[in-house]
């Protein structure tokens, strides 16, 4: 078999990826995200843009400082992933971001600057002359810094190839390691992008010293034909985020490239080194902590990808699998949810079948919070599949990122033939350390009750921006999973601070009483809500997406 070069997975998840609208992570969040994509086998994660803001430098900081040296699951690897901070060109930016990311074992900074001339002229408001400086003098600062530096031609897909040759050879000069090349808008054609990789890896100086990249926007849902149009013209190096999250319609997915790879290793002349079989739970995690649903007919972790309702289509799966899949689901981690436990497995089962859904790193404390909800989930359901193991495990990870102002004691709720409800609720205040209730009539059913009672206890409003429920796996007794976002309502801060009004914050929750899923993920939106306004009255709330929103 011939050998094929490595191609690098850069995750920015972190950075692109939470530029999604609403999606607002915060750091214990963002460190549960990074230690999974270490275990995953990523070889880059760009961890944020850390002059954003003093929370951004200390999400960025402690990445660096907890994830850096994780050797957890890369043992095959053989060195821990690569922490990249992002950085405009220019001197402020650069040093901020390569204190941010010290402590790691393996670094990298990641410099931009637009080359486009749309965005020279009407943007920056300089020719090309002073680009290539800036581009330059960027670069060598960054390389002062680190060993490892990545450079991005902003707007690369629409600027001259004859101009972004010059560029990148200047910046291969002055120390650049990897040449990134943004289809900042997602407007290119696979074909089109293909041969920009392929002229621009033949007629740069130097190019055989640098690394070059993709990093493809989904605006006309080809960042994953325009990215591995890319591999196949010379890039060693692909820019993703899971489940393809990121501002508009989003970026090239993880998932979609790796498993393209793997399902044609002898079509593409290179070769990762993902653990494929932790995809799905890393996806289920991103989901899960960004309030952003995965589509159900999404490639790879959608919850139709393995499922199969034509009856010729059934009857060849029974047969053999191979004739309608072309990928076992059991390859991306996705097991077989006939597979039961029930009030009578113990805790060396539950630890086994948590050990094979891919969480074999769990705390003893996690693991027993998680094992006393396996078995009150029992006390309820005859049979508890994956699916259900996979939420709850998911539930306790949700608790664990986050501080909480409250917590929920308990719900009561009466509902009519009509649409009123009426709801009361007993929560503990943290603070206080007490515990508070109030109850509430609801016009339009019982969450609406719910969710009003809960306003009444805490005494803020809240404006909820979405508001889904899902079944966790098959059956009347399936779990639901409640995904909620809210924002705060500005008629009741104590501040007139606009950042107030534009932050949106979102938690998921799955129980087997879908009015107390709602309850929990409610308050769990607020608990986060709580705790940015806390963190900005102190100065160290981490950005919003539009203040650190970056277009490469």
């Amino acid at each position: 078999m011939a050998t094929t070069d490595k191609l690098i997975i850069f995750d920015t998840t972190l950075r692109d990826g939470e530029q999604s609208p609403g999606v607002t992570l915060n750091t214990e969040e963002k460190i549960e995200i990074a230690k999974q994509l270490s275990r995953l086998g990523v070889d880059v994660i760009e961890a944020g843009f850390p002059i954003a803001s003093i929370g951004d430098f200390e999400a960025v900081q402690r990445i660096a400082t907890e994830v850096g040296s994780l050797m957890v699951g890369r043992e095959k690897i053989g060195h821990p992933v690569t922490i990249c901070g992002l950085a405009r060109s220019t001197p402020n930016d650069i040093k901020r971001c390569a204190e941010a990311i010290a402590p790691a074992a393996r670094k990298r900074i990641h410099v931009f600057l637009a080359t486009s001339d749309l965005h020279l002229e009407h943007k920056l408001k300089i020719d090309r002359e002073e680009c290539i400086k800036r581009a330059v003098a960027a670069v060598t600062l960054a390389r002062s810094f680190v060993d490892d530096v990545e450079f991005s031609p902003e707007d690369a897909g629409r600027s001259d190839p004859d101009f972004l040759c010059k560029v990148l050879g200047k910046v291969i000069e002055a120390g650049a390691t990897t040449l990134n090349i943004p289809d900042t808008v997602g407007y290119n054609m696979p074909e089109e992008y293909g041969s920009l990789i392929a002229y621009l890896v033949k007629n740069t100086p130097g190019s055989e010293k640098a690394i070059f990249s993709t990093h493809c926007h989904n605006d006309l849902g080809l960042a994953t034909a325009n990215t591995l149009a890319g591999i196949s013209n010379g890039a060693r190096q692909v820019e993703v985020t899971i489940n393809g999250i990121g501002e508009r319609a989003g970026n090239t997915a993880m998932e979609e490239i790796v498993m393209a790879i793997h399902t044609h290793p002898n079509y593409f002349p290179v070769h990762h080194t993902v653990n494929t079989t932790l995809i799905y739970r890393t996806s289920q995690m991103v989901s899960t902590l960004s309030g952003m649903m995965v589509q159900p007919n999404k490639a790879i972790v959608g919850r139709n990808a393995f499922l199969h309702e034509s009856g010729i289509h059934q009857d060849g799966i029974l047969k053999n699998r191979q004739t309608y899949e072309i990928i076992s689901a059991e390859t991306v981690g996705v097991t077989d949810i006939s597979l039961v436990l029930g009030k009578h497995s113990g805790r060396n089962a539950f630890r086994e079948r948590c050990k094979e859904l891919g969480f074999a790193d769990v705390s003893d404390a996690d693991f027993q919070t998680a094992f006393d909800g396996f078995k009150a989930l029992c006390d309820k359901k005859k049979n508890v599949n994956d699916a259900d193991i996979l939420a709850i495990l998911s539930n306790q990870i949700s608790a664990h990122v986050g501080s909480a102002y409250y917590t929920l004691i308990s719900t009561q709720v009466v509902a009519g033939a009509d649409t009123t409800s009426m709801a009361s609720v007993k929560l503990f205040d943290v603070k206080a350390e007490k515990e508070i209730c109030d109850a509430a009539v609801g016009t339009n059913g019982p969450v609406d009750a719910i969710f009003e009672a809960i306003q009444r206890s805490v005494g803020r409003r809240f404006r909820l921006t979405k508001f889904d429920i899902s079944a966790v796996g098959e059956g009347s007794d399936a779990l639901g999973k409640a995904e909620i976002q809210v924002m705060v309502d500005p008629a009741t801060t104590n501040t007139q601070d606009s950042r107030l009004t534009k932050a949106a914050f979102s938690s998921s929750i799955a129980d087997i009483d879908i009015i107390a899923a709602a309850a929990k993920a409610y308050l769990g939106a607020i608990n986060k809500q709580l705790v940015w306004e806390n963190e900005l009255a102190a100065g160290t709330a981490r950005s919003l997406g539009e203040e650190r929103q970056v277009d490469v």
